[in-house]
């Protein structure tokens, strides 16, 4: 059932140097068109309209966090062996897989189509796609397998918490991996130090004390590349505009003034789209829609499209009062614009930490301390007690044409 290839497939990687592939169910997978499909889809939705070099993509990412995930059970000791073939290989199927359900331009895409990536994720593993015929060829339960692992529910909480929790493979990869391709510092903590400090007690990730500055250098990473990549507000400006070009679409749809651009089609209409529609629009089709879209008949898509093609982003003001907001709205309409498609408001707000739920032990980071006794990470570090105190941070942004000023905009 879980042939090994005849040699060890190997892949360079920036991140991990090497990406090592020994069972042919995993290269199959890989091989897969769903899988390859994330070559053309962005890790980082709309920063690559901020920083340059972030071009990479799902397909790498997805690479990175199996990486992450082999080498857990192969090196850690309490998973190497504890686990057998069978488990470390469809949780090496769920690192790998978990982001396969992703559309065009990663998470901004969630808010078009109105469903999550984790349910294209599952229907791609539970119905007729070539990755479930894979998964199916080694075990007709596999690909049930798989898919409980990336939505928690796999009865072995352990297998879980390796590709989602607070100290996961899926979060470790990409901060080091969206920090190096943005040129940014920001996400960089010791990957090889929390490896060798992870054990296993009662079905349970635990870090060892030892190794508790690694993971409070990973909690700080992810605290600053949430404020400085994942939420930069020209990256949001971006995301928020696509958000407003389908508003539009599909305020119009089916009119044949969008008629130029079909692809877009099955994400306009009620319900979710089909697997094969969701195939069909990655990021090259997507960029082509926008590109036929400049050509519509309506001058308000039209507009927006070449704005998103030729980076002509919205600007942004910060906004303290709310009340504020209508007269925004009034100021815009003025200057001759619809508010409905030409101003947006995002509110986004992150903590440096934060435990899932007190009490519940599965969604916090635990330590094995020096007399081995188990204890919540706040009770142990002072530095992860404090950041965990502070109040999060909130920002309100309102998002409007660059060519309005700002002192038109705010009266």
């Amino acid at each position: 059932m879980l042939r090994k290839t005849d040699e060890v497939k190997v892949m360079r990687d920036p991140i991990h140097g090497y990406i090592h592939v020994e069972y042919q169910i995993l290269w199959d997978c890989i091989n897969a068109r769903e899988f390859q499909r994330l070559r053309r889809i962005h890790q980082l939705g709309g920063d690559f309209q901020v920083y340059h070099t972030a071009e990479h993509t799902r397909f790498s990412h997805s690479l990175g966090v199996y990486e992450i995930v082999r080498r857990m059970v192969e090196e850690v000791d309490g998973l190497k062996n504890d686990l057998n073939e069978h488990e470390k290989v469809t949780v090496m199927l769920a690192g790998l897989l978990h982001d396969v359900g992703h559309g065009p331009f990663s998470h901004a895409f969630e808010a078009i189509s109105g469903f999550s990536h984790e349910v294209y994720t599952k229907r791609i593993l539970l119905e007729d796609s070539e990755i479930h015929r894979i998964l199916c060829r080694a075990d007709e339960q596999l690909p049930y397998a798989v898919a409980s692992i990336i939505s928690y529910e796999h009865p072995n909480e352990l297998l879980n918490q390796i590709v989602s929790g607070q100290l996961d493979a899926d979060r470790m990869d990409y901060l080091l991996r969206d920090a190096y391709a943005t040129g940014t510092s920001y996400g960089e903590f010791d990957l090889e130090r929390i490896l060798r400090t992870i054990r296993i007690r009662d079905h349970q990730i635990l870090v060892k004390e030892s190794g508790i500055h690694s993971v409070q250098d990973y909690l700080m990473a992810r605290y600053h590349m949430y404020w400085q990549v994942y939420l930069h507000p020209v990256a949001r400006s971006f995301e928020g505009m696509l958000v407003q070009l389908f508003k539009r679409l599909r305020d119009l749809y089916p009119s044949d003034t969008i008629a130029m651009a079909p692809m877009f089609f099955p994400f306009l209409k009620e319900g979710e789209a089909s697997i094969e529609e969701h195939f069909a629009l990655d990021e090259a089709a997507a960029f082509y829609g926008f590109a036929q879209l400049m050509h519509s008949e309506d001058r308000l898509v039209c507009d927006l499209a070449r704005r998103l093609l030729n980076r002509d982003l919205f600007e942004y003001v910060n906004i303290e009062d709310p009340q504020k907001i209508q007269q925004i709205r009034e100021n815009i309409e003025k200057a001759g614009y619809d508010s409905r498609y030409y101003m947006f408001t995002d509110t986004v707000k992150q903590k440096a930490f934060s435990p899932y739920t007190i009490g519940d032990k599965k969604h916090n980071i635990w330590v094995l301390c020096e007399d081995r006794q188990i204890r919540e990470i706040t009770q142990v570090s002072d530095i992860v007690k404090a950041i965990a105190e502070v109040k999060g941070k909130v920002q309100t942004k309102v998002y409007y044409p660059a060519e309005i000023t700002q002192a038109e905009v705010c009266g």
